[in-house]
């Protein structure tokens, strides 16, 4: 797999280099090694900040969502590794503005405990912080056990879009946390995997998939699917996911939604829009309405092929906010 890249060790650092020269009018650095990001008008007085963080490898997942309308600050670990604690409280102490920080990033064991130190620190400094995690794949858990999963696509892309929303218009520290739950309690997504991703200091696959294969529910690190078996049409993977979402959210005739339809990284938009046409059709056939839907990459995995389902079932508290504008080096609404 070739790469444009120079020293693999220094992939992230460059990247976050470049993110920076090409938006200076956005964002900013808020820690001496570099991977802490936020606003560029952080810290906002009076209102809520949002931190999120993870590993890199996911854009526009996590930084991509730093701006307005949607995250403060974010910190950034290597490729698919999590950040410091250090960096996490950087981005706190960055967006503080006095109403507290919401902590919002996915379920992943290194990312939470990081971010519970970063907590415990930033309220011994006096910054109010509450935590919500992305768990919104129906892959990874059953749902008598959904606290326990992974957070992709869908939880991170309507969480930020949605709390953001909520901190933008000068809510509580408890509202934005609540509406960051409401959305995370109505979301659900799943996955296909189709090619594995080649980590740059590695060179090497992060999982073997046979050619004509195809991998349903795979995590976004590529963590073990439902189902592996031959490629089949991208119709019949849309009823494949579309029927597990609607299965475990019970989706009903008069439902509003919104719907996300994702790349991880080596789709093209055109197979994207193939998988949307169906996704619709499904709900459609269930009376199930599309309010807002959304199609290309919003949560990637370097250079893995493959697509996920997202479903945001909506009321009128959550379409107000979805509504919202909101604007990113990545993202504009």
């Amino acid at each position: 797999m070739k790469k444009l890249l120079n020293d693999p060790d220094r992939f992230v650092d460059d990247m976050l280099e470049g993110l920076l020269l090409a938006h200076p009018d956005e964002l900013k650095f808020a820690s001496e090694d570099k991977r802490a990001v936020v606003r560029a008008d952080a810290p906002l007085e009076g209102k809520v900040g949002i931190v999120t963080g993870g590993g890199s490898g996911h854009l526009p997942v996590f930084v991509g969502y730093v701006g307005r309308g949607l995250c403060s600050g974010a910190a950034i670990g290597n490729v698919f590794s999590s950040p410091s604690s250090e960096q996490m409280l950087a981005a706190t102490r960055a967006v503080s503005g006095g109403a507290g920080v919401l902590y919002l990033y996915g379920n992943y064991g290194g990312d939470v405990l990081n971010f519970d130190l970063a907590g415990d620190l930033a309220d011994a400094e006096g910054i109010e912080t509450r935590t919500v995690l992305s768990t919104d794949d129906v892959a990874s858990a059953p749902p008598e056990h959904a606290a326990d999963r992974r957070g992709i696509a869908g939880g991170m892309f309507y969480g930020f879009k949605c709390a953001g929303a909520a901190a933008e218009r000068g809510d509580s520290l408890e509202q934005v946390a609540d509406a960051a739950k409401r959305t995370m309690e109505n979301t659900r997504t799943m996955g296909v995997g189709l090619s594995p991703t080649i980590l740059p200091a590695a060179g090497k696959p992060t999982f073997e998939l046979g050619e004509g294969e195809m991998e349903i529910g795979i995590g976004i690190h590529g963590e073990p699917g439902v189902h592996r078996g031959p490629l089949e049409s991208a119709d019949s993977v849309a009823e494949r996911l579309v029927g597990a979402i609607s299965e475990d959210l019970a989706l009903k005739s008069g439902d509003g939604v919104s719907v996300l339809v994702n790349g991880l990284g080596a789709t093209p938009p055109e197979e994207l829009y193939i998988l949307y046409r169906r996704a619709a059709q499904l709900l459609g056939e269930l009376g199930v309405e599309i309010h807002r839907p959304y199609v290309g990459e919003y949560a990637t995995s370097l250079e893995m092929a493959g697509a996920s389902i997202s479903v945001l079932r909506l009321d009128d508290a959550l379409t107000e906010l979805l509504d919202a504008p909101a604007a990113s080096p990545f993202f504009r609404q």
